[in-house]
């Protein structure tokens, strides 16, 4: 691969489906799962002669999200028809919004803690409410040719969300979904479930490139067919080097003969995008009002209730972990992003133990590998936040080291005890100061060459008789016998 330098540029769709009972202009549920074609009725399916009412709820979820966006709110937007033709498309067009859109010329903030990319904002063309289409099913057997078509998700409730193209890396890419997923997820608004099918992401990129005086920029592709995040990152990358490759075999400018958009879909097994067909402009979908449906108004008003009742979003949330619990930057990131359940509880765990870096600790590393082997959620965890705090605070008062007190919390998990009854049913008890040092003793005045070392500045050497101290009583803490041990041969 050459190494000409370049930008890339990215700009990415998402396609969110809200979380409402019923489609967006008739009440047709939404449930994922049924069977094919059970979910449908003559508004959804375009029978002549019926009408579409909008759903309020999924309204007032996309101006939730708008608002959250940092997007404007008009206070008048309109429906328009989208034409275009395919099988899974039973009327004909798609109910969208065209030049008047619900909101628009917003902003979200990423970040990367571990420092691939400084903290910036990424720019939002726009947020516009439309129904989906339903789904094509292609059965590619061997001796088979057959495409069946399921309409049950013709009409669902989709929020697009359009960044502007400020994103330039594929780092920042899943940086920017991240951080949406989890706005989403947060608000409450989407399940953004991908394998479901409830968030789905199309990716614009192409290339700038010095060229003399000038910069050229390569022709955009919109890069489809992506089941995840990690897929957008890969699909990016590749695209990014296909285009390079492509620009020294022929250098073809965005705008010029041979310069036209395209869509590519990205093939997860090959790992490759393969051209699909040259992208639409907007006049190929011959948008006009749409004259079943009125207008829908904002007011200021509607708009200021809507941002009182956000709550605090994850941006905002991992600023108050970090001065609140005195976490690092990393932490708060890993407890914000598994969402706002596992935020509640560290904070009830970092009150009841009084110790925010532990509580941080204990939960990103024991309490989610727990959760991972149960295949449960926070809510279903049976120790509380009260109980696990009852814990560390033995830890924090030396009476228990961590690596015993990692057997007793999953004893609690298995008897759904308290930590005191875990840690009788364990035989763990608290040793007398008195008995460690008695203890300590003996083992120094049993070994004369490790005490020798010790003296010699050789600090290892001290573990050996932590080894040796814990065969003769399980129940000593570790730190307590380094710390006699060496005050007790700093005396010698």
């Amino acid at each position: 691969m050459t190494n000409t330098a370049y930008e890339t540029i990215i700009g990415l769709e998402v396609h969110v489906q809200l979380q409402t009972g019923t489609k967006l202009f008739c009440r047709c549920s939404t449930s994922f799962g049924a069977e094919p074609n059970t979910q449908t009725c003559p508004v959804c399916i375009g029978m002549p002669g019926s009408l579409p009412v909008m759903n309020q709820k999924a309204y007032a979820l996309g101006l939730k999200t708008a608002v959250a966006l940092n997007c404007r709110i008009p206070e008048f937007t309109k429906w328009d028809r989208k034409q275009y033709f395919y099988p899974d498309l039973p009327k004909g067009y798609q109910i969208s919004q065209f030049d008047l859109p619900m909101s628009e010329h917003g902003w979200l903030e990423i970040s990367d803690p571990k420092g691939a990319f400084e903290t910036k904002k990424i720019g939002i063309t726009r947020a516009h409410l439309e129904d989906d289409a339903g789904k094509s099913m292609h059965d590619e057997a061997a001796g088979k040719s057959d495409s069946r078509i399921d309409l049950n998700r013709t009409g669902t409730p989709l929020l697009e969300i359009v960044s502007d193209p400020d994103l330039r890396s594929a780092d920042e890419a899943r940086a920017y979904l991240t951080e949406l997923k989890l706005i989403l997820t947060y608000l409450g608004v989407s399940d953004c479930n991908m394998q479901e099918g409830s968030l789905r992401v199309d990716a614009n990129i192409n290339l700038h490139i010095p060229s003399g005086d000038r910069t050229v920029a390569t022709p955009i592709v919109e890069v489809k067919n992506m089941n995840s995040f990690r897929a957008v990152e890969r699909a990016l990358l590749y695209e990014a080097g296909r285009q390079i490759e492509a620009w020294h075999t022929n250098p073809v400018e965005l705008g010029s003969p041979g310069g036209h958009k395209t869509t590519r879909g990205w093939d997860d097994q090959l790992q490759i995008t393969r051209i699909q067909r040259q992208k639409e402009e907007s006049s190929d979908y011959r948008f006009f009002p749409d004259p079943d449906l009125l207008p829908v108004t904002a007011t200021a008003d509607d708009v200021a209730a809507v941002r009182g009742q956000l709550g605090e979003l994850p941006a905002a949330l991992r600023v108050s972990l970090v001065k609140k619990h005195r976490i690092d930057e990393y932490d708060a990131h890993v407890l914000v992003n598994q969402g706002r359940p596992l935020v509640d509880y560290f904070e009830d765990l970092a009150a009841a133990s009084g110790d925010g870096k532990r509580a941080s600790n204990w939960v990103q590393q024991d309490i989610l590998r727990l959760l991972n082997e149960m295949g449960e959620t926070i809510e279903q965890f049976p120790v509380k936040a009260s109980a696990l705090g009852e814990l560390l605070k033995s830890i924090g008062a030396g009476d228990i080291d961590n690596t015993r007190a990692k057997d007793v919390l999953q004893e609690m998990v298995d008897s759904q005890s308290t930590a005191a009854d875990a840690m009788v049913a364990l035989g763990i008890e608290k040793v007398d100061a008195s008995d460690l040092e008695s203890l300590c003793q003996e083992l120094l005045e049993a070994n004369p060459a490790i005490v020798a070392d010790l003296k010699a500045g050789k600090r290892k050497a001290v573990g050996a008789l932590i080894g040796q101290a814990k065969k003769k009583n399980p129940n000593v803490n570790p730190a307590q016998i380094k710390s006699i041990c060496m005050e007790l041969v700093n005396k010698m």
